[in-house]
């Protein structure tokens, strides 16, 4: 789904005009960013938790010249998803499994 369709969902389901359903996902995609680069985390209930992951340093390889890169430690942005979400998406994955069959 690509933001303008999310945007025209949300504008259906809470019935509300296309420009609004934008501005109130501006606003929350604006929020959870400053929000994440202060440090801190945003917590939805039931939907999931965005916040900040410490990536450790590794070393890789170039693809190219096969030489190794050290790669320092490094924040970034995840989303841990909540329990209701977990549920909800697990029942389509047992769904389409039984479909499979």
């Amino acid at each position: 789904m690509t933001k303008s369709e999310l945007i025209s969902a949300i504008a259906e389901k809470a019935s509300l005009r296309k420009k609004d359903a934008e501005a109130a996902l501006n606003a929350f995609l604006e929020v959870v960013t400053e929000t994440l680069k202060k440090g801190d985390k945003v917590e939805i209930r039931g939907f999931g938790t965005f916040l900040m992951k410490e990536r450790a340093a590794r070393v890789a390889r170039n693809p190219k010249t096969g030489k190794e890169v050290k790669v320092p430690p490094k924040l970034v942005p995840d989303f841990k998803p909540g329990k209701d979400l977990k549920e909800a998406t697990e029942k389509v994955l047992k769904a389409s499994k039984c479909k499979k069959k």
